[in-house]
């Protein structure tokens, strides 16, 4: 993405107008936490690489602008295919200013070091959602033979990569991320114990076994990587955003309307249907697609005994962390209570006092947990999205609101959701992109 264009999105708001039932067929984009990882993989090769179905959205086009940046061939041959060929890079420091865009740049530590045995990178950017450290990263990475100097930068060297057991403290995604790309090269066995395991882990590890990387235990918490002395090329398809799905089917479904996701992969969302069906929504699964039937009474189910439930997220295959401001919006649509308790952000749920401005029945606790009472009667707002997740939260309540509501700050949603306001409109959606 251009630097006008970002100044673009800066510069726009969403404008809704509640109270439409969305129709109609969606497709699922590819996954943006999917895509990242497999184009900062892309360095591990001097052979080209093809990627499709990758999500033209802020963050992606913001990976793609650092590859180039340090030499890599990289081209849009569609509107979701990428080609990338990496022989010609060569620069081994990253660009501060394109870096504090994205946390995913710090993902290029683990390629850099593989291919050359350094890498310089500034601190990274991304959602303001409370404390994220590089913790993991650093840890897995020293103890695959890196030295390490903390500055204004990661000043990261190695004589060489050498496999080794090693034990992630946190289950930290892209820790495990940068672990699994560093030791694909590295001399030896590397085994990761309580690695993270999301499927976009998963279609990183497919990737790189396409392209020659030997990796058992892919979906599992212990991932034992061969490391191999070069990688080929190929070709990939990213695999379909759950998280996106789960949003379309709370925007179906607090709307009355009847919406069916396709492209959808079913086994990604053994945490996410249970919790939603906590909240009342019901969805029928056949192979790829997902169908949300219409004017749904949505009632929360109580645990027993009549005990308050909740829904609480964790490391996967627990509820995941990116839909809590999802399931909470949806909630203040069902009638009865339930306890939100998003345990990984403590900045995750800093959103509600929009929500509460709205009219929703919403008590936060602490920054984890927030006691929600629903039906509410959401009448529309001005709102500002300080996040990706709570903006689409937002942009839920704008569409079951009574009135007009505006979003501001929508580039925080254009990095994650592709197309969005474009896609809800071929719903039904009354949602214009403005500029303010």
């Amino acid at each position: 993405m251009s630097s006008t264009a970002v100044t673009e999105t800066l510069t726009e708001s969403f404008v809704i107008e509640g109270g439409r039932p969305l129709r109609g067929t969606v497709r699922a984009a590819g996954n943006k936490n999917g895509a990242l990882p497999i184009l900062a993989a892309c360095l591990l090769t001097d052979e080209p690489v093809v990627l499709t179905n990758v999500p033209r959205i802020r963050d992606v086009e913001i990976m793609v602008e650092l590859l180039a940046d340090i030499g890599a061939d990289v081209e849009w041959r569609g509107a979701n295919e990428v080609r990338v060929h990496a022989a010609s890079a060569h620069k081994t420091e990253l660009d501060p200013e394109l870096c504090s865009r994205i946390r995913a740049s710090f993902l290029l530590s683990g390629p850099l070091l593989a291919r050359f045995g350094r890498a310089s990178v500034p601190p990274p950017g991304g959602d303001v959602i409370g404390r994220r450290q590089l913790d993991t990263h650093m840890h897995a990475l020293t103890e695959l033979g890196v030295e390490l100097e903390i500055g204004h930068t990661y000043e990261m060297r190695t004589d060489g990569l050498r496999g080794k057991n090693v034990y992630l403290a946190e289950a930290s995604v892209m820790g495990t991320e940068n672990a699994i790309m560093a030791a694909v090269l590295a001399s030896g066995e590397t085994t990761l114990t309580h690695a993270a395991c999301e499927p976009h882990i998963q279609d990183l590890c497919r990737f790189l076994v396409s392209l020659g990387a030997r990796i058992e235990g892919i979906g599992s918490n212990v991932v034992r990587i061969t490391g191999v002395e070069r990688l080929g090329g190929g070709e990939h398809r990213v695999g379909p955003e759950h998280i996106e799905v789960g949003s379309f089917i709370g925007l179906a479904a607090v709307t009355g309307g009847e919406v069916t996701i396709e492209d959808v992969r079913a086994e990604d969302l053994i945490s996410i249907l249970p919790a939603l069906a906590r909240l009342g929504i019901q969805v029928q699964v056949e192979g790829t697609k997902v169908h949300v039937p219409p004017e749904q009474e949505l009632v929360i189910q109580d645990d027993l005994g009549g005990q308050i439930p909740k829904i609480e997220s964790g490391i996967w295959p627990a509820f995941p962390a990116d839909l809590t401001s999802i399931a909470l919006t949806v909630a203040t649509q069902a009638r009865g209570t339930i306890l939100i308790f998003e345990k990984m952000f403590e900045s995750r749920l800093f959103f509600v006092d929009k929500l509460v401005a709205m009219g929703a029945r919403v008590i936060l606790c602490d920054p984890h947990r927030a006691v929600v009472t629903g039906p509410a009667k959401l009448y529309g707002e001005r709102m500002v999205s300080p996040d990706i997740r709570a903006g689409m939260a937002m942009l839920i309540a704008g569409l079951c609101a009574e009135g007009v509501s505006t979003i501001g700050n929508i580039w925080q949603i254009d990095r994650g959701y592709e197309r969005i306001d474009e896609r809800l409109r071929a719903l039904g959606a009354s949602i214009e992109r403005v500029d303010i």
